[in-house]
């Protein structure tokens, strides 16, 4: 089911390097594959968790022919919904064995193998639904746009706030001026905590961990633990990381940010067109080599694009001695900020969007609201926005328009957020060249661009 070559028209039209950045328009644009009509077999890679969900989802669009995971647990769970579908422990040896009889795959495995299972799958003609982040580094961002582009193939990235009608009815708005020149972003979460004054977290990481555990406990019978580590440091296993708190460990996870940014920042990187940021600068909690810190404030510096102004985007996240790290700005109505949001400060207003998913705005206006022109398809409402983003991803497979959150679009949001997690990790600021993808100015933030793979896992 190869996407022909109008897919390049597409690409030809809607990118644009500017300055030192890269500028993606997200236009709606018809490809064309398969029919309609005709069946997509769908291969699950990560069963578990949000995997699980992705396997089902997809399911109601497609047809699952195989399921695979470390976990034996996991995957036997899933082998009994679908006991059509063949099993596997590693996603290598199913696009091997498959071949053919697979069309797309979902890849929601921890973030260190994002890039290993979606790269191998489109190097092999096949669609790809990953979520995000899309991948743990930000090289692994750009060879997924490389691969995505040069195979022709039709991905999405599962952000699915990017699939909810009134996402898209704020990127428009933003688009059409109606707060005017934008100049400042602020974009907060509270991960990683779920109840900051409790101390509670989503995941460990610092203040709570620091370094590893000393306990080296065996391996479960149904975890196979080398195929969980793929592309990381060989290091003993311990529950500590899988099935749940991997997200806090550098190696693993992307923190934090990793985990919301390419949500709460979604709504003001396509509306804004913000692409690679020059230069991206931190103040952080202290960190330490295993696990991420407890709060970090990061500031990202976008240059201008066609006529758009320089805008500076700063992130917050965590919290400190019981006090949210919150930016300090009056949100509309004087509001008490939400758990995580986004405030986009314009020259004849500001936009205030409570929430994770951009899928709310709030406008605080000098004057006459511009009207938006509608650009942007409408998904409806007859399912929820995980499931939209899975029958976009499928119907574009079929034949219909470009899925908004595309691995040309939902790539460069990925990178550009995670050169936020070097200028943490470094605690220096970084100078970053868009059109290379290099850091300029920092040896040590440039190798983290790029960290090693295991050898039999390098791309």
């Amino acid at each position: 089911m190869a996407i022909q070559a109008t897919r390049r028209e597409f690409l030809a039209s809607t990118v644009t390097t500017v300055g030192t950045g890269v500028w993606f328009s997200t236009q709606p644009t018809q490809i064309w594959g398969a029919s309609p009509n005709q069946r997509v077999n769908v291969a699950s890679i990560g069963v578990g968790g949000k995997g699980s969900s992705d396997t089902d989802d997809a399911a109601k669009f497609g047809q699952i022919v195989a399921i695979c995971d470390i976990d034996d647990q996991r995957l036997k769970q899933k082998a009994a919904q679908y006991p059509d579908a063949k099993t596997y422990h590693d996603f290598r040896v199913l696009l091997s064995e498959m071949g053919d009889e697979v069309d797309a795959v979902t890849v929601s495995t921890a973030d260190h193998t994002h890039a290993a299972a979606s790269v191998s799958a489109m190097r092999m003609g096949k669609h790809v639904y990953c979520q995000k982040p899309l991948t743990h580094s930000p090289s692994e961002a750009r060879l997924m746009r490389e691969t995505a582009q040069k195979y022709n193939v039709v991905t999405q990235m599962g952000n699915q706030g990017t699939a909810h009608d009134g996402f898209r009815d704020g990127v428009e708005m933003i688009r059409s001026g109606a707060i005017g020149d934008v100049r400042e972003v602020h974009v907060w979460t509270n991960r990683p905590y779920s109840d900051w004054k409790a101390g509670k977290m989503y995941w460990k990481q610092s203040p709570q961990v620091t370094s590893r555990p000393l306990e080296t406990p065996p391996v479960p019978d149904h975890i196979k633990w080398d195929l969980w580590l793929g592309p990381a440091p060989v290091r003993p296993y311990h529950p500590a990381y899988h099935p749940h708190d991997w997200r806090g460990w550098w190696d693993f996870g992307t923190g934090a940010l990793g985990d919301m940014a390419c949500h709460t920042a979604n709504l003001p990187f396509m509306g804004l067109h913000l692409g690679l940021p020059s230069r991206v600068s931190s103040k952080s909690s202290k960190v330490n080599l295993e696990t991420y810190p407890a709060w970090a404030t990061i500031t990202y510096e976008f240059p201008a694009r066609g006529d758009l102004p320089p805008v500076k985007l700063i992130w917050y996240e965590g919290s400190e001695n019981g006090k949210r790290n919150l930016p300090q700005q009056k949100m509309p109505g004087n509001q008490v900020p939400t758990d995580s949001g986004a405030l986009l400060i314009g020259e004849k207003g500001r936009l205030y969007s409570p929430g994770d998913s951009g899928d709310q705005q709030q406008l605080e206006v000098k004057g006459q609201v511009t009207t938006s022109e509608q650009t942007l398809e409408r998904l409806g409402s007859d399912v929820g926005p995980d499931q939209n983003q899975k029958r976009e991803w499928i119907q574009a497979i079929q034949g219909h328009s470009n899925p908004l959150s595309n691995f040309d679009y939902a790539s460069v949001l990925t990178e550009a957020m995670l050169l936020g997690n070097l200028a943490v990790r470094t605690g220096k600021a970084i100078d970053y060249d868009g059109r290379s993808g290099k850091v300029t100015n920092l040896s040590e933030a440039a190798a983290l661009v790029s960290p090693s793979r295991r050898v039999g896992w390098e791309l």
